[in-house]
């Protein structure tokens, strides 16, 4: 068999049906079977330990690894986020340069989160800067996510978007184990 290779990977159309009843349309890659795909984003941070601290309180996750410089974030066993120290090359080079800022420059760090209101309370406890407090997106009601979303700027000055599910800005929507 041979190699496959993105560009030959066959698509598909997908759509998703949004809790406004409209509907996005785009393209899947149908990979082969057995194969999947997981987000496993890094950035570089000035402190390594203190990162981790803030976004385990901020998104309820553990470490998986620790130290002082580098850290696997994960959630219920998953990878959510890795952290690794600017000044640090390891064996692969310099990942970015702490002197260019913003850092993330065009790069949103989003989460989905199921409890989003108590993940709100936890970024105030925080005293994580606020960019764009709670909101609905989108805002008219029209079409969309129909989610809630908060952007933050991280300790290091990332963007950070906290967003509920898709759907739940109705107000029906319930975390999961609190359907009353």
């Amino acid at each position: 068999m041979a190699p496959w290779t993105p560009s030959s990977l066959p698509r598909r159309p997908i759509s998703k049906k949004f809790g406004n009843g409209r509907f996005y349309g785009g393209f899947n890659l149908q990979l082969p079977r057995g194969v999947s795909i997981y987000p496993q984003p890094l950035i570089c941070v000035r402190d390594v330990e203190a990162s981790s601290r803030w976004y385990q309180r901020l998104l309820g996750c553990q470490s998986a690894h620790g130290g002082p410089n580098y850290e696997r974030l994960v959630h219920g066993g998953k990878l959510v986020l890795q952290l690794h120290r600017w000044d640090l090359d390891h064996h692969h080079g310099p990942i970015g340069d702490p002197n260019d800022k913003p850092p993330g420059n065009g790069v949103l760090l989003w989460f989905e989160v199921d409890d989003f209101d108590a993940a709100v309370a936890r970024a105030e406890a925080l005293g994580a800067e606020v960019i764009l407090p709670r909101h609905r997106n989108p805002p008219d009601h029209d079409g969309g996510p129909n989610h809630w979303e908060i952007w933050l700027r991280d300790p290091d000055g990332y963007k950070i978007v906290l967003a509920s599910p898709d759907g739940t800005a109705d107000g029906s929507w319930r975390p999961k184990g609190r359907e009353n």
